[in-house]
């Protein structure tokens, strides 16, 4: 037998084998196989259809709610430079001198309560700091205030106020935290061990 009948034959063999597989698969592949596959096809797609259904409505209810999340932010500069006016004009010596200087507070006070009120309906509320425990989720701490009458890490001071916007924090608190007072004796005792550490790591 020659090369060549010998691959015509491998490659009839070869077919053959091919065809055979391909009539077993049909064979297995039943009326009922078939509508099996089908059902699961059909339940994957309905669970991803639903999955992103509930993504959708999920996004659609947090566009809803805070949709003006970035606007309320940039809102708040308004009630700052209100506060920060309203201290401006009562410590300013020519000012004082102004008999008309309390009606241009009280003007300034009554578009800063127009403020607040439009704030209040789209549920954008201050966070109340003075005298509770710091909490870094609502609180900055911007400086500590030596205190031995309270715990330390409780807010004993208000440098900026903070906002939620439906529970979600809009602008942290900045604030001052006690700590307990340290004597001058155990001061210079820590400033010694710090001041030993250094010179044993050189």
């Amino acid at each position: 037998m020659s090369k060549l009948d010998k691959k015509e034959e491998k490659k009839s063999s070869s077919e053959d084998e091919n065809n055979t597989n391909a009539k077993k698969l049909a064979e297995e592949e039943t009326p009922e196989i078939k509508l099996k596959n089908v059902e699961e096809k059909l339940l994957r797609t309905m669970a991803e259809m639903e999955n992103q259904r509930r993504r959708f409505e999920k996004e659609r209810q947090e566009a809803f709610e805070f949709g003006g999340f970035h606007l309320a932010k940039e809102s708040l500069s308004l009630l700052d430079n209100i506060d920060r006016a309203v201290i401006s004009f009562k410590n300013d010596e020519n000012l004082k001198k102004n008999m008309n200087l309390n009606k241009i507070i009280d003007g300034i006070e009554i578009v800063k309560q127009d403020l607040i009120s439009i704030f209040k309906k789209n549920s954008i509320d201050p966070i109340e700091c003075i005298n509770k425990k710091f909490d870094p989720n609502f609180h900055q701490a911007m400086l500590e205030v030596e205190d031995d009458s309270k715990e330390p890490g409780i807010v004993v001071q208000e440098i900026q106020k903070g906002y939620l916007m439906k529970n979600r924090l809009l602008r942290p608190s900045l604030v001052g935290v006690t700590k307990k007072r340290i004597d001058k004796s155990e001061k210079a005792a820590k400033e010694d061990e710090k001041k030993q550490k250094n010179e044993g790591e050189k």
